[in-house]
């Protein structure tokens, strides 16, 4: 009997798939997951995580004196991340201790109007920052891990608190007289847990389904179990989680949007800069699509670094563009002397060299979070 062209191809296909889906179903992915790996039971302090950062702000072992290792565990790579992500969460709280201890900063919440029940966040300011009549710097971080002082989580570890926060530029500014504000663009939502789906029961008519319809499911779960494997390989969350928005805080762009409306418009400073790294940059030129008059009347100066804006995906006027180029400039990664020009990409702010810096190369603001 003659076989039908392809049919042959489509049933080794098939078995394929089938012997696939045995073999993961022959795997216990729990015991997998968790075979040979310690509890990811980790210190709530640098204490007791056995760090400090010295003099020079450089984070090290309190007993051997040596940097931070991320593979403290040989093929252990989800424990070593979720080990790393821990030390980040200690990182960013002492961070915003710095920033009120050293640079005499205080939180405020945002929204203005926040009820205790509904989620919240904060930028942090100057005691001055609504009342120095002459100058405020703001200061607009990136996207990713980093919260308010921070422009870089992985340089703060693996090299020092100066290449990594942004208390060298307040220390100055305060020193030179400027008010400061610190925007938090990305804390954007309370993360709770999901609760638990119940499982469902196999449907007692199963068997009698058609075999492409149980083809189907069997792809489905072997998709399901494929997906649930990728968590022994790659870090995952422990648990199902939904975001709650922040009311008017929900995105970095309207974080800054609403900074602008709440405090920056109505600090009394007259001459208003801003530095904004990275996506900060792309939030900073949505602020002016929106805010086009006010911005314009009151910012004299932006410092951009390695910002990622993009004047035609964001629709930006022509008027917009011409003022990006009058008052901003973007230090982006180049090997060429300090401040050399740097062909730009299109016909917004001039680009110019950035310091590369340490030796190493990374430069002294690059975000690796």
């Amino acid at each position: 009997m003659a076989q039908i062209p392809g049919q042959e191809n489509k049933e080794k296909t098939t078995a394929l798939k089938g012997e696939q889906l045995d073999l993961l179903s022959r795997i216990d992915l729990d015991e997998l997951m968790k075979k040979d790996e310690p509890p990811l039971n980790f210190p709530k302090t640098l204490e007791e995580f056995e760090y400090a950062f010295n003099e020079q702000g450089r984070l090290r072992h309190t007993t051997t004196g040596e940097a931070y290792v991320f593979n403290a565990r040989e093929d252990l790579h989800r424990w070593n991340q979720k080990r790393y992500e821990a030390l980040g969460e200690i990182i960013t709280h002492y961070v915003y201790q710095l920033l009120e201890t050293k640079c005499n900063l205080t939180k405020e919440i945002v929204p203005v109007d926040a009820t205790e029940e509904e989620p919240r966040s904060f930028i942090y300011m100057s005691a001055d920052a609504m009342s120095n009549p002459a100058k405020l710097l703001v200061l607009i971080q990136g996207c990713g891990v980093v919260r308010a002082g921070q422009w870089a989580r992985r340089l703060i570890i693996n090299q020092d608190l100066d290449s990594g926060t942004q208390i060298p530029f307040i220390t100055r500014a305060q020193e030179e007289g400027y008010s400061v504000m610190v925007l938090n663009p990305n804390e954007n939502h309370l993360e709770v847990e999901r609760p638990a789906k119940p499982t469902a029961l196999p449907s007692p008519e199963a068997s009698d389904e058609p075999a492409e319809k149980r083809e189907r499911k069997d792809d489905r779960e072997s998709k399901k179990r494929r997906d649930f494997y990728e968590k022994y390989r790659n870090p995952q969350k422990e648990s199902e989680t939904e975001q709650i928005p922040i009311r008017e805080n929900g995105s970095p762009e309207e974080h800054v949007l609403y900074a602008w409306d709440h405090f920056v418009s109505k600090a009394a400073a007259r001459n208003v800069f801003v530095v904004a790294h990275s996506y900060g940059g792309l939030s900073l030129v949505e602020l002016l699509i929106q805010r086009e008059a006010q911005v314009k009347n009151r910012v004299c100066a932006v410092a951009m670094t390695d910002s990622i804006h993009n004047i035609w995906h964001q629709d930006a006027s022509k008027s917009i563009q011409e003022w990006l180029q009058q008052h901003c400039r973007n230090w982006v990664s180049s090997p060429e002397p300090l401040d050399t020009p740097v062909e730009p990409m299109l016909s917004d702010c001039p680009r110019v060299s950035a310091v590369i810096w340490p030796p190493h190369g990374h430069p002294w603001y690059y975000p690796t979070y």
